[in-house]
């Protein structure tokens, strides 16, 4: 896959992009990473990339002739082809006013074979970048940043991670938090392990089985894998019923699931609860 990074701040990309996953995807030729800066597509004298909005206002907003020739230079697919889906690329605004980025956004990102991120700054960027160049605005979040910066590097490792190749593990991003894919099957049948599928992640414990006095659930030190499924499964509902209740009414819940639920918050409050 290649990732083409539009931004003001190069040197920012230096850190997120040479440790970890994205590392080893960069190495092993499975992502390939681009960072171009706006600066070197302003032609006066003082490479100027900003300017005061019409009509007034606080604040100054990125100038819409450096990122257009930007993206030019990089002879990306023309918008109105990867707007039909004839196109395997995609360009991004990052931008306060965009959908919000989750792990299916992730995933549609991962099959792509380009994706350009144009990292917004200052009060915004010209509006004729967003109706006439980007094909989407995605946010990452209901807050504000000073840039889109640390949002375009939150969206390359979370596209990275989903590549075929990049992960030691192949099975793992069908077990985590939010995970839109299904579990990966073993040879030798299906893994103890519980997929969230939507739900948070149920809780991890490694070795001494006895820290400071607190112990290790004794069903995962039992053998026993249907007994750890169950146990995972009813642990990730607990933790999503507490932290996050409103995943569960986007997650397809079984009969066990139902009950479990039920008997741990009410009949009454379990209904009303899922036809929220």
């Amino acid at each position: 896959m290649k990732i083409d990074i539009l931004t003001i701040f190069p040197d920012f990309f230096r850190g997120p992009l040479d440790y970890g996953i994205i590392r080893r995807a960069r190495e092993a030729a499975i992502a390939a990473v681009q960072i171009h800066d706006l600066r070197a597509f302003a032609h006066d004298r003082h490479r100027t990339v900003d300017d005061r909005p019409f009509g007034g206002g606080e604040g100054m907003v990125l100038k819409p002739e450096p990122i257009f020739e930007c993206i030019e230079g990089l002879k990306v697919t023309p918008r109105e082809q990867r707007l039909a889906g004839r196109s395997g690329e995609s360009v991004v605004l990052l931008s306060a006013q965009g959908t919000r980025f989750n792990q299916a956004e992730a995933d549609k990102l991962a099959g792509l074979e380009r994706l350009v991120l144009i990292c917004g700054r200052y009060e915004g960027v010209d509006e004729r970048v967003s109706e006439h160049l980007a094909d989407r605005e995605l946010s990452i979040g209901d807050y504000v940043l000073s840039g889109g910066e640390l949002g375009a590097a939150v969206i390359v490792d979370a596209v990275t991670r989903l590549l075929p190749g990049a992960l030691g593990n192949e099975a793992s991003t069908g077990q985590e938090s939010f995970s839109t894919r299904s579990p990966l099957q073993s040879s030798n049948g299906p893994s103890s392990t519980c997929s969230s599928r939507g739900l948070l992640d149920y809780p991890h414990y490694t070795r001494p089985a006895d820290f400071r006095g607190l112990s290790v659930p004794e069903v995962l030190v039992s053998g026993n894998h249907e007994e750890i499924r169950h146990w995972r499964r009813r642990t990730a509902l607990a933790k999503t019923l507490r932290n996050r209740p409103d995943l569960l009414a986007e997650v397809q819940l079984s009969g066990e699931d139902k009950e479990f639920l039920a008997s741990t918050m009410g009949k009454n409050a379990f209904d009303e609860g899922t036809k929220s």
